[in-house]
């Protein structure tokens, strides 16, 4: 058997942080332990006495503890709460891997125990974090009856009372749990009109219900619905088989050029919460109204860039998907810009002149764009008169999708 492997290594979820929350396993692994490591603010919680202690939390340090040291055999590295739930215990698992014999010992997360003081049941709320990571948390709270919410600090309290105003959802039921499980703990109500950036400083957990939530966008936004303007906007059935051709899916990186309205970019974002949209406008009254939109719909995952495609692009992260209802002239610039960033982006765009299809085809040719697919759609409405109902034509369009 290989010596090294029968070193233990225990990753321990401690709770909220005071001895009272450990579980008897918990106390167990760190009895039998000879080395301890863990967050400063972590091991100042525990009795240590005895026992090698080491202040480290990223894994790639801790990792390099427990191969630098193989006196010790026994280790205990604690984490916050619970070790499944947003912990770096996820990390350390493959750090480790093929080390040591490592085994997880799971703890009291935040929730649970908000929860359980405010005697909720939480198996049917959406949970997200803000600790240390960027959440569209204002498109998730405004879709979901019931949310906990992981706060970071940092500044994030001025942000997130902004946020809730801006967006309108003052009628939010808010609890905030600061402190939980320390001497400090308090547990207040606020309302969405009433929070402000003091109620939420420290070590905040949040319990959120929504009396009214939208309902989750299934790809289906009417025209009427969006605010409108005299700038452009894709209509509906356009947008849907548009949206369709783009194949979006999971973490995608989308950018909406010539975006108009926002018809395509908000769309896409309330369908889809962890794509990162950028929706990109050159007309002044463009961009108010997409931003505008934006609140309207609650997509705080959008972000609205003012400026002339390609030369606006360069300084934003290549994209997955591209979707193209306006160019400018500037065509072929756009593909080359974006095929730059990423060989491999899908590009849908729409036409509605032979010039347009002509840029197209040219761009092919040039290598710009491969797979080609275009689809001619023309769609008509009905409209009452008198007794009957006749159809409109719409102007036929061309949407072109490519790789």
């Amino acid at each position: 058997m290989n010596e090294e492997k029968t070193r233990q290594v225990r990753l321990l979820g401690i709770g909220m942080g005071m001895s009272g929350t450990l579980t008897g396993e918990a106390k167990e692994a760190i009895r039998e332990s000879d080395c301890v490591i863990g967050a400063k603010r972590m091991l100042g919680c525990m009795s240590l006495e005895g026992k090698a202690v080491y202040s480290a939390y990223m894994p790639e340090e801790i990792r390099d503890i427990v191969t630098s040291h193989p006196e010790y055999r026994n280790i205990a590295v604690l984490y916050s709460g619970d070790i499944g739930f947003y912990s770096g215990a996820r990390e350390l698992y493959q750090c480790l891997n093929g080390v040591c014999d490592v085994r997880g010992i799971p703890g009291i997360s935040s929730v649970a125990y908000l929860a359980a003081r405010l005697q909720v049941p939480w198996e049917d709320a959406r949970l997200v974090s803000i600790h240390g990571r960027s959440q569209p948390y204002i498109h998730i709270l405004a879709r979901h009856r019931k949310c906990f919410l992981l706060f970071g600090g940092n500044g994030q309290e001025e942000e997130f009372c902004r946020k809730l105003k801006d967006y309108g959802l003052d009628s939010l039921k808010i609890w905030i749990g600061r402190f939980l499980s320390y001497e400090e703990e308090s547990i207040v109500y606020r309302s969405g009109a009433d929070i402000q950036p003091e109620d939420l400083r420290g070590l905040a957990v949040l319990y959120i219900e929504n009396s009214s939530p939208a309902a989750l966008c299934d790809g289906q936004i009417r025209d009427e619905a969006f605010i409108r303007g005299k700038a452009p906007m894709t209509k509906e059935e356009v947008r849907a088989v548009s949206i369709a051709k783009l194949g979006i899916s999971g973490d995608s990186v989308f950018y909406d050029v010539g975006a108009g309205t926002g018809s395509v970019a908000v769309t896409v974002a309330s369908m889809y919460e962890r794509t990162r949209v950028y929706a990109i406008e050159r007309n002044a009254e463009g961009v108010s109204l997409i931003r505008q939109n934006q609140k309207k719909f609650c997509v705080d995952q959008l972000e609205v860039i003012e400026g002339t495609a390609p030369g606006i692009l360069h300084g934003l992260e290549p994209p997955t998907h591209v979707f193209i209802g306006g160019s400018s002239g500037n065509l072929e610039g756009i593909l080359r810009c974006v095929r730059e960033k990423n060989p491999d982006v899908r590009v849908v765009l729409n036409a509605i002149t032979l010039e347009t299809l002509r840029e197209v085809l040219d761009a092919e040719e040039k290598g710009l764009i491969r797979d080609v697919e275009i689809i001619q759609a023309g769609f008509a409405r009905s409209r009452k008169l008198a007794d009957y109902h006749m159809m409109t034509g719409q102007n036929p369009i061309y949407i072109i999708s490519s790789r």
